[in-house]
């Protein structure tokens, strides 16, 4: 029997992005807002200090990071003012980047990278994985129905949705380097993925294959699987996620200050999500996000858990595997990561998470 698609519910409100930066990131604003003074500059490679004045103001953009903190209590350690955006996914926070309208934007391994080459300087202060990511992957990949796709290597000569700029996009080019293919081996149909649009693509057999996430994998066996839909798993790898700021943020003594204190305390609300995956499921993806109890639940056991790194060394070496696959195979100019860690935050979450210096 097919699986029960996600359902949304009347969402309750919640605590929102203030209107000023709303209207900046939406484009009806297209400068930034924000009045507060810039603070000292801060030279690369010095001590972040440990005291954020009171007038320093944080926009951060991380809408799961905020439920955990304000249901787990820990958003009272916060001593200093921070602004929350309902803002997520990589294009939407670049935009908001440019527009000068955020600080602090919560986003996978591949933004920081396109932010990179399409000259905004970033930073990536803090990183996240998934504790056995292959066994709890953040994509499937969709088969469309009638398709003959039972594993990675009958991909050759089929139309594979292709978002180039996205996460998804880096995933299909994972995946067809794993399965000893070139992109001249198959047809990569490029759209966006945005809502369900890899789904519709898929029942309309407009591609053969889509990378779906744990939501939309629901949703779209539960529409087609009758009709011959499956899901595979993908093989790689595609669990990296990170904070990541422009570079006037760290070099701003008062914002880099707020901002070693937040991604402190954003490494103990990964922890406390670990903990109360109930709650957390029914604070963020019920309340929040308009899910049904039954899909929140899904949703955060297909997830899994998550761990913070308090040393970078092997999050840094794949993230520039990824890297050099897209230089390669999406004609970028070649990139080293190993530039856009700030690695004085690295400190700040070890001790946070009682790990002490990393080496």
């Amino acid at each position: 029997m097919p699986s029960t698609p996600p359902r949304r519910r009347h969402r309750r409100p919640r605590r929102r992005l203030s209107v000023s930066l709303a209207l900046a990131v939406s484009g009806l604003v297209l400068a930034g807002c924000s009045s507060e003074a810039a603070g000292p500059a801060l030279e690369t490679g010095a001590d972040v200090p440990d005291e954020v004045p009171q007038e320093t103001v944080l926009r951060v953009g991380d809408p799961a990071t905020q439920t955990a903190l304000e249901v787990s209590g820990l958003i009272d350690e916060i001593d200093f003012d921070i602004e929350f955006a309902n803002i997520n996914g990589g294009p939407k926070t670049l935009e908001a980047f440019r527009a000068g309208a955020l600080d602090i934007g919560a986003v996978a391994d591949i933004p920081p990278l396109f932010a990179t080459w399409t000259d905004t300087e970033v930073r990536i202060l803090a990183a996240r994985e998934t504790v056995d990511p292959l066994e709890h992957p953040t994509y499937a990949l969709g088969i469309a129905p009638g398709t003959d796709v039972a594993d990675l290597d009958d991909l050759a000569g089929k139309k594979i949705a292709y978002s180039p700029g996205q996460a998804q996009g880096a995933l299909v080019l994972r995946v067809l380097d794993k399965a000893g293919l070139a992109q001249d081996d198959v047809e990569l149909v490029e759209m966006t993925s945005v809502d369900d649009s890899f789904v519709n693509a898929l029942g309309s057999k407009q591609v053969d294959v889509a990378p779906l996430q744990p939501t939309l994998a629901k949703t779209y066996l539960a529409k087609y699987e009758r009709d011959g839909a499956a899901t595979i798993a993908s093989g790689v790898r595609d669990d990296a996620w990170v904070l990541y700021a422009p570079v006037e943020v760290v070099q701003d003594a008062h914002k880099a200050a707020a901002a070693k204190k937040y991604v402190a305390i954003w490494a103990e609300a990964q922890e406390w999500i670990n903990a109360h995956p109930e709650e957390f499921a029914e604070a963020f993806y019920v309340e929040h996000e308009g899910l049904f109890p039954e899909d929140a639940r899904y949703v955060v056991e297909a997830l899994g858990t998550f761990e913070v790194p308090t040393a970078w060394d092997d999050l840094i070496a794949r993230h520039q595997e990824t890297a050099d696959l897209l230089a390669r195979e999406q004609g970028h100019d070649d990139l080293d990561v190993t530039d856009l860690y700030d690695r004085r935050f690295e400190q700040a979450i070890a001790q946070a998470l009682g790990a002490g210096s990393p080496s």
